[in-house]
């Protein structure tokens, strides 16, 4: 399953949006995908990406999907260095 990012907005920026964002596809996930079928998280048109609306959107689907969630399109500085910092704090939480 691919989930395009930009559908959920192009500047994501806050924790309250990101957990919003997570609950609307949440349910989706959960009823149409397995867990060993791999999860796109697809970063095209996205102009913005903040560590906070990350944290809280991409950091439940890893700890669900683990090494089925990939990311796709993030040449965006703000993307690349969003999901840098998101395996930083998230190894230092283990």
């Amino acid at each position: 399953m691919r989930i395009e990012i930009k559908q959920l907005g192009t500047v994501l920026s806050s924790r309250p949006a990101g957990k919003e964002a997570l609950l609307a596809i949440r349910s989706s996930l959960l009823r149409d995908v397995k867990k060993t079928e791999v999860v796109e998280l697809n970063f095209a048109g996205v102009d913005a990406l903040t560590p906070s609306w990350a944290d809280e959107f991409v950091t439940p689907l890893k700890e669900e999907w683990g090494g089925m969630l990939h990311y796709i399109n993030t040449e965006n500085p703000s993307v690349t260095a969003t999901l840098e910092f998101l395996k930083t704090i998230n190894a230092d939480r283990r």
